[in-house]
């Protein structure tokens, strides 16, 4: 970015800030925030849930084809290079080959738009796909075999030979460093800020702490494989994909092809699981690629190896945290610097100073984050990037500070509750977290823990309790639009490009829709996960619910003032402005006498129309400029170490959270529950075991590679403030990250209560505390 776009981009910032809380989105409160008695708030049944235990919820790699092919994929075993040879020969000549394609044999094809390099750009990485014979990291694709059957492909995959030159590169994270770190972005923003000298106001500090905590690499593992079917129809593509960003990825692989965005269709009505993985990857361009080549239909499902060759995950840090207080605990400084590997050919920084950036007050902040390149599958996102990791460091900081000063570790956080964003200065649009803190302490009977560490014993069981804040930013990205239809028989239709990964979405939106029109939840058709709906939709980072949320809203809008145009002045409704109007029981009626109304069907019916239609697109999203815009959670944990054999169990946890107004408890408690599962395995065991000698992932199996099961998980309880939001639509705020963050620091406080064993470095194995 030049000079000149950083001057405009800061007047334009500060000028959103200083602007009258009316001009921005969410500067008149949505009103239904103040709906006491609809829908939202209600524990609905996910509307899905008996498409999926009956089996006739179809997913990616289940939708049926005439003459579909079956791809498999073979990866490269050096970590930078060339090919220098390769035979293909017996793979041909296996039993249903359809097709040989490597790079001698490849379309030409252009180069994918990385993530966050536009609008849309949705690839992992922005080299081109299987276009020379160059390796750019140990498991890059170098040839697809299209067959008949899968097991076909598997064994022709199987004989494909491969001599490879290799060349020098960068697989350990030491002598990367030694060559040079380099400033970090994210999201097109610098990852440094000093505010005061925070280094001399740190050594001035009468008590103080400074440490550096490790996280490994993470990679993603949705329970559902990375898939994709598809078919060319002439020079149209139509695409049956695993992914959370319909529109982007149509964008992009029309970007590849060099056709037009309008001619992929790409539709994801159910996917298993995502968390920042289901993008775009190699494996769709490929099977596209192939498809085109062999004039057939392609399925292609990555096996768990392939998942961790070609989809990135989260990337290794290095933090340094340092902290000097005042003996009564107030912050005099905060530190929190450090180094994250990257790939050159991505544009993902692991941003893991941005939740330092708002949770505390300080006189003085230092942080910032570089980078290093290493030879490597790209990183990507991963279910709260930055605050996951992020929140392992600043809260084991926080609780090491608390232990020096002989504070309890709660009341050293309250005592540092900033008024304001302590690093932006802009007012909080709402800020729970106090209460959050003592509704959760109460309810986990923190006032029972010891303070001395190692003086609770269960039998062989040393047991101690620990905490931790979760934090996660409201976001709300452009692009959100919504079209919504109301029929003559009363019913309505919501469609949106937004995606259902498990979590709830078209429930949730089901439920709001039905609000907003006055309608029950069976007269709401809520339509979803297809690129010839309108909007630009990402799911991810918790912005979905807002995104949606906002578009429907002006879609709505937009329905009210048509209906009144067709209702005309014989209707009891004439004479009203639109924002005078709302909907009940089926019915438009006026705000201040709800008796003066008329049902959508008469409207319609006067009017001569079986239906009435409108889109409108959400107002851009300012708001997260103006307001410092936060959810937050106080995290409580129980863990035992068994004095014996070092094995560590979590015995019991609880979530207090604050993210506005919850739409659907039972989704929500849903989603908060995975989220601190996930935070389990992040603390005790997920670690991608990358050999630094070759550059590859030693682990690429969910039998070498560990997360939770039933026997790691006890019972969690979730609990939440449900204090709406004022600023945001339906007073929500995203609620799938937030349960990540905070985990990893309250299983290591825990262990240290129970222990007076401080581990830096996750995942926290029974090695690190015998």
């Amino acid at each position: 970015m030049s000079l000149v776009q950083d001057a405009v981009q800061t007047l334009m910032k500060r000028g959103i800030a200083l602007a009258p809380d009316s001009w921005m989105p969410g500067g008149e409160p949505d009103p239904l925030i103040h709906a006491k008695h609809g829908h939202i708030g209600k524990p609905v049944s996910r509307i899905d849930g008996p498409l999926k235990v009956s089996g006739q919820a179809k997913f990616a790699a289940e939708y049926p084809m005439q003459g579909l092919t079956y791809a498999a994929i073979h990866f490269s075993t050096i970590a930078r290079g060339r090919i220098a040879e390769i035979i293909t020969t017996e793979a041909e000549a296996a039993p249903g080959v359809v097709l040989v394609m490597t790079h001698l044999n490849a379309p030409r094809l252009h180069h994918a738009p990385a993530f966050g390099t536009d609008a849309k750009a949705a690839s992992g990485d922005d080299l081109a796909v299987m276009q020379d014979d160059r390796i750019h990291w140990n498991g890059q694709p170098v040839a697809v075999v299209l067959a008949e059957t899968q097991e076909q492909a598997d064994y022709a995959e199987s004989l494909i030979r491969i001599r490879y030159e290799a060349e020098p590169g960068f697989t350990s994270l030491e002598e990367a460093r030694a060559k040079g770190a380099e400033p970090g972005q994210f999201q097109g923003e610098p990852l440094k800020l000093e505010i005061k000298n925070a280094e001399k106001l740190f050594a001035a500090a009468p008590v103080k702490t400074d440490a550096v905590y490790r996280t490994p690499g993470h990679n993603h593992n949705p329970i559902e494989l990375h898939a994709a079917t598809l078919v060319w129809n002439g020079d149209e593509l139509r695409i049956h994909d695993a992914t959370q960003a319909v529109a982007h990825a149509a964008w992009t692989l029309a970007k590849v092809f060099g056709i037009d965005e309008k001619q992929v269709q790409v539709t994801s009505p159910f996917v298993g699981g995502g968390f920042g993985s289901k993008t775009l990857w190699r494996h769709q361009i490929l099977a596209a690629a192939a498809a085109k080549v062999a004039k057939r239909p392609v399925r292609v499902v990555l096996s768990r190896e392939g998942v961790f060759r070609t989809v990135g995950g989260r990337a290794i840090t290095e933090q340094r945290v340092a902290i000097g207080a005042q003996q009564d605990g107030e912050f005099d400084a905060i530190i929190h610097t450090g180094l994250t590997a990257m790939t050159p050919h991505n544009t993902m920084t692991e941003p893991f100073i941005v939740a330092t950036r708002s949770l505390y007050a300080a006189k003085s902040f230092k942080l910032e984050v570089e980078t290093v390149k290493l030879n490597m599958v790209a990183n990507t996102f991963m279910r709260a990037p930055g605050e996951a990791v992020g929140t392992f460091a600043l809260e084991s900081a926080i609780d090491e500070l608390a232990a020096e000063l002989g504070i309890d570790p709660i009341a050293l956080r309250l005592r540092n509750e900033p008024k304001e964003d302590p690093t932006m200065g802009l007012p909080f649009s709402q800020r729970g977290i106090v209460e959050a803190w003592r509704t959760g302490a109460a309810k986990f009977g923190w006032d029972e823990r010891s303070t001395t560490p190692r003086t609770c014993q269960d039998g062989e069981w040393l047991v101690g309790l620990g905490c931790a804040t979760a934090t996660y930013p409201y976001y709300r990205m452009p692009g959100g639009a919504a079209r919504m239809t109301v029929h003559s028989d009363g019913r309505a239709t919501v469609s949106v490009a937004a995606h259902e990964m498990g979590m709830g979405t078209a429930t949730a939106h089901t439920q709001v829709a039905a609000d907003r029109l006055g309608l029950s939840l069976d007269q709401v058709d809520f339509r979803y996960g297809d690129t010839t709906l309108p909007g630009v939709v990402l799911a991810g980072g918790s912005q979905q619910t807002a995104a949606v949320g906002a578009s429907v809203a002006a879609a709505h809008r937009a329905l009210l003032t048509e209906l009144l145009k067709l209702a005309g002045n014989d209707s009891p409704l004439a004479g009203l402005r639109p924002n005078e109007i709302g909907g009940m029981d089926g019915a438009l009626c006026a705000l201040a006498d709800p008796d003066r109304r008329e049902s959508y069907s008469s409207i319609l019916s006067r009017a001569q129309r079986d239906e009435v239609t409108v889109e409108a697109e959400a107002p851009m999203p300012m708001e997260i400029q103006h307001w410092s815009m936060h959810s937050h959670g106080a995290m409580f944990c129980e863990a035992r170490v068994n004095t014996v054999t070092g094995e560590i169990r979590i015995s019991r946890f609880l979530g207090s959270f604050d993210c506005g107004r919850i739409i659907n408890p039972k989704t929500a408690a849903s989603q908060f529950r995975g989220g601190i599962v996930m935070g389990l395995g992040l603390a005790l065991m997920e670690e991608a075991q990358f050999d630094e000698r070759s550059g590859r992932i030693m682990n690429p199996s969910l039998a070498e590679y560990h997360v939770p099961v039933h026997m790691d998980v006890p019972e969690i309880e979730v609990i939440w403030t449900d204090e709406p939001d004022p600023h945001t639509p339906m007073g929500a705020r995203g609620i799938g990250e937030i349960g990540i963050t905070g985990v990893g620091a309250a299983v290591a406080n825990a262990i240290f209560n129970a222990t007076g064993k401080r581990v830096r470095d996750l995942p926290i194995t029974l090695d690190k505390v015998l």
